[in-house]
């Protein structure tokens, strides 16, 4: 029975390791993103053949690939973990180093396999978003550096990430998913200060430089309005100038829960449900319906 529960609580230990509530993300926004592009670009195979051969492998490629980013992420940051969630599993003793090293590399490799069946551009975008994600944990560790490590963040999981879901079915350099990803971007840009919200002083014990433990947190939270609201606020004028079809002009209403977010960053809070804080849950919630509201407005006009 002993040993039972410790293979239970080491598995449990593998499973925290990835951080399966962000995975969702990845899934959520490539899905919908693939979803949107194939219907854009006409596409008349089998929905049901295409979901199962192609979106689910892609997505799950995508999903891999952030299992192993923080898997990495946490194995440079064990110091970090020790002051400010010692209850994670290499700081508490669940995981070795040693172990979490061969998750990552396995899951970095399991997605660059998935990655080559679904096609060249695919691969070739899921290897820059590694490039970004291993620079931004590994020298020169951009994860250190103010401002560059919040672009690090937004970049691959923004741009990249829905250039790369869009290229599966469609050209990933069309003003359409282009302004999407910036659009996403810009608001990741201002939305990673809430993952910060909790780790401000480990951060700065440790030399990691964020906006929250170099202006404080209210500060911060006044820094990250502009990109978590003007990104929506936007969208008339794309649609006006005929980037964006005017059937997206609802994605304009997202600003508001982006204002919220900012709002909640005052509050350094853990969530009741969550790892991270309650501005954290909100800005994760409001990217993934916009992702699917660009999805399911796509396909509708």
């Amino acid at each position: 029975m002993r040993r039972n529960a410790e293979l239970k609580q080491h598995l449990k230990g593998y499973i925290d390791l990835i951080r399966p509530f962000t995975l969702l993300a990845p899934v959520i926004v490539s899905t919908c993103i693939m979803v949107a592009s194939f219907f854009h670009n006409g596409r008349t195979e089998d929905v049901l053949l295409v979901l199962i051969k192609i979106i689910i492998p892609a997505s799950f490629s995508l999903a891999l690939l952030n299992g192993a980013s923080n898997t990495l992420n946490q194995l440079t940051d064990v110091e970090t973990d020790k002051l400010s969630k010692p209850y994670r599993p290499i700081p508490k003793g669940t995981v070795s180093v040693s172990e979490a090293k061969i998750i990552s590399v396995t899951l970095y490799l399991m997605s660059f396999t998935i990655a080559i069946l679904v096609g060249f551009i695919f691969t070739f975008l899921i290897l820059l978003i590694t490039l970004f994600t291993v620079t931004y944990s590994l020298p020169p560790r951009l994860k250190n550096y103010l401002f560059l490590n919040q672009i690090w963040v937004a970049m691959p999981r923004g741009l990249l990430g829905i250039l790369a879901s869009w290229s599966v079915f469609g050209n990933p350099l069309e003003p359409l998913p282009l302004s999407i990803g910036l659009i996403a971007m810009f608001f990741l840009v201002g939305g990673s200060s809430t993952k910060d919200m909790l780790d401000s002083e480990a951060d700065k014990k440790t030399g990691v430089r964020t906006l929250v433990n170099t202006f404080g947190a209210k500060k911060a939270a006044f820094m990250s309005l502009p990109f978590m609201f003007f990104p929506f606020v936007m969208i008339p004028l794309l649609i006006n100038s005929g980037v964006l079809n005017e059937g997206l002009l609802l994605l304009t209403f997202l600003a508001i829960p982006g204002f919220f977010v900012f709002r909640l960053m005052f509050e350094e809070k853990r969530s009741r449900f969550f790892e991270n804080t309650p501005s954290w849950a909100l800005m994760y919630m409001t990217y993934f319906v916009f992702a699917f509201g660009f999805s399911f407005l796509t396909i509708i006009s």
